[in-house]
């Protein structure tokens, strides 16, 4: 089995997940959101969407960039 990075649960279904963000051993999804997604640079909250970039920091929504003084974002067309 192998245990958890964030929670510490060792769990027999474990997964490991690899990327630009960096790498773990997670026993749910909810664990490797919490360690890997970014956060939104206004709110606070974890990006779990698309969510927008601007100038290397990241919203999870064009409402959260505008609140920073970004223009030109829309959360539709």
């Amino acid at each position: 089995m192998a245990r958890c990075d964030v929670c510490g649960n060792d769990y027999d279904k474990a997964f490991t997940i690899e990327g630009p963000r960096g790498r773990g051993t997670f026993d749910s999804f909810e664990c490797a959101i919490h360690a890997l997604a970014p956060a939104c640079s206004h709110c606070g909250c974890r990006i779990v969407g698309h969510g927008a970039e601007h100038d290397g920091r990241y919203y999870c929504c064009a409402h959260c960039a505008r609140e920073s003084g970004v223009q030109g974002l829309d959360d539709r067309a």
